[in-house]
């Protein structure tokens, strides 16, 4: 339960930027590992290499036993990090750990929580989205947070009771209004009233999902966890600038039912949007569509395949964008998709082309739910009543710091096992998690 947390312990993150890739083959061509108190590189006794920490995918550095991990002095090697775990994104973990870190003080567990860093730990504030999150979610829970600024190394978030009502969360910039919802949304399912969050900044953003993502494929899927999730979308909004506004409403339950996910059964529908928005002709759309649409059908040509291509009104939008989504919709009720955004230069068959290539590739795996959606169901499963069992394609990097951070912080249980279901192939896979069962002492 999540009452046999561990009272007071460092979530320690480690973005991709941390280590350059000139240091990290030195360091690991020397088997030393990074001093960030002097910024230089040392070299550990060989009995106590515990393991390399990668980043972005490189060789990574050693770190030896009783390494200062959260780059403080006298802090042991944090349990949080793993040898070998690459956070991939420490801005969203750090989200993702202070909205469980909140849940958790309900049933007893930990009542704050550290991230700490060095150097270019400034790059865990790199998005708005971050810093607007938890100012958020310390709104939502009346509680302290010190350190939450733009290149803050170093933050520390003291929860207090979970509100609901109406709260304001503007990154001012083009930042992901999706990932906002993401962290305000484990902590407003357990308040004692309704929320209604009023969400400012992109809402179609590189490297977060789509609004369209959200309402096609995330809410109909998350409500499967006995929820509910209105997101009614005021005004879209783009990369630089931002603009959009989102209101997102959803009432509190006492407990999360668990979620099976493992048939997908046969792809029986295919539709999409093409969109543009401002200044751009609405043909961009009309090529991005015609483009996606031939992709598909070279694999599936048996299959009706409808994308609309739209034009933003003025009113509903801010600023020029353009991009797809396509979805594909199964006999069991999944729903899987595949997404891109276009930008100055690239052409419009790309962008649809993209698109359906990473709709295909989901569709190949086997899995119930594609690679974007399975991070972000781990934080739910981990809440759930009983057993929640969902078919993958392979895990992605996200999933696997989601489940990382899930079990340290709820004592959840999960298992990644390849899926032996006849004709699933070699690429699919099943993630079991034994649910905490965590009650809403509010209701």
């Amino acid at each position: 339960m999540a009452g046999d947390c561990e009272p007071q312990s460092h979530i320690v993150l480690v973005d991709k930027e941390i280590l350059s890739g000139k240091t990290r083959r030195l360091a690991d061509q020397r088997g030393c590992w990074l001093d960030p108190l002097r910024l230089r590189l040392r070299r550990p006794p060989p009995t106590e290499r515990l393991g390399r920490i990668r980043a972005g995918g490189g060789a990574g550095a050693w770190f030896p036993r009783g390494v200062a991990a959260s780059f403080r002095r006298a802090v042991p090697l944090s349990p949080w990090l793993r040898p070998g775990l690459d956070v991939g994104s420490a801005g969203a973990s750090s989200l993702f750990a202070a909205a469980r870190v909140r849940l958790l003080s309900i049933g007893g567990g930990p009542s704050w929580a550290t991230a700490s860093g060095w150097r270019s730990m400034a790059a865990l504030w790199k998005g708005p989205q971050h810093l607007s999150g938890l100012e958020m979610v310390r709104d939502l829970c009346d509680g302290h947070l010190e350190g939450g600024e733009i290149g803050s190394t170093e933050i520390t978030f003291t929860p207090g009771k979970i509100k609901g009502g109406i709260h304001v969360a503007d990154t001012k910039t083009a930042g992901s209004v999706c990932l906002l919802m993401q962290v305000a949304m484990p902590c407003v399912l357990f308040a004692a009233s309704p929320s209604e969050l009023h969400l400012k900044g992109g809402t179609n953003a590189e490297m977060a999902p789509q609004i369209d993502y959200t309402v096609m494929v995330f809410k109909p899927i998350v409500e499967k966890f006995n929820l509910t999730l209105d997101c009614d979308i005021k005004r879209r909004g783009y990369y630089p600038k931002g603009g959009g506004e989102v209101v997102i409403r959803m009432s509190p339950v006492k407990q999360l039912s668990p979620l099976h996910l493992t048939d997908r059964g046969t792809v029986t529908k295919i539709h999409g949007r093409a969109f543009v928005a401002g200044m751009l002709p609405v043909r961009i759309a009309k090529d991005m569509a015609s483009a996606a649409v031939r992709c598909i059908r070279k694999e599936m040509r048996d299959l009706y395949v409808n994308i609309q291509a739209v034009q933003e009104p003025d009113n509903k939008a801010f600023g020029n964008g353009t991009g797809i989504i396509i979805v594909a919709e199964t006999s069991t009720g999944c729903l899987l998709a595949g997404s891109s955004l276009g930008k100055r230069g690239k052409n419009a068959d790309k962008v649809g082309i993209e698109a359906a290539e990473m709709l295909l590739t989901n569709l190949r795996h086997g899995g119930a739910v594609d690679d974007y959606l399975q991070d972000q169901l781990i934080i739910f499963m981990a809440l759930a009543n009983g057993l929640s069992r969902v078919k993958t394609g392979p895990i992605t990097l996200h999933t696997e710091t989601a489940i990382h951070f899930a079990e340290k912080l709820t004592k959840a249980k999960f298992t990644v096992t390849k899926s032996e279901d006849d004709g699933s192939p070699k690429d699919a896979y099943i993630i079991e998690c034994q649910g905490i069962g965590l009650l809403n002492t509010n209701l």
